[in-house]
């Protein structure tokens, strides 16, 4: 599998998730990942929580978040 750069790995599709930006096309918004880190959960916890995601996917929404 290619290395995704961490810009692509957020998606925005205007017929999915209401456009809400989303990780790499699946239904699993960057608003989710944003609130369970301000629920208190670390990086471990999150990827427990949300299986399909990776420590790069919770990089990219990081880097969203500086952009």
């Amino acid at each position: 599998m290619a290395t995704m750069n961490l810009t692509e790995r957020i998606t925005v599709n205007p017929n999915q998730c209401g456009g809400r930006p989303c990780i790499r096309g699946m239904r699993i918004r960057v608003i989710d990942v944003l609130e369970l880190q301000a629920a208190g959960l670390n990086s471990v916890e999150i990827l427990e929580e949300l299986p399909d995601l990776t420590m790069e996917d919770l990089k990219a929404v990081a880097h969203e978040l500086k952009v």
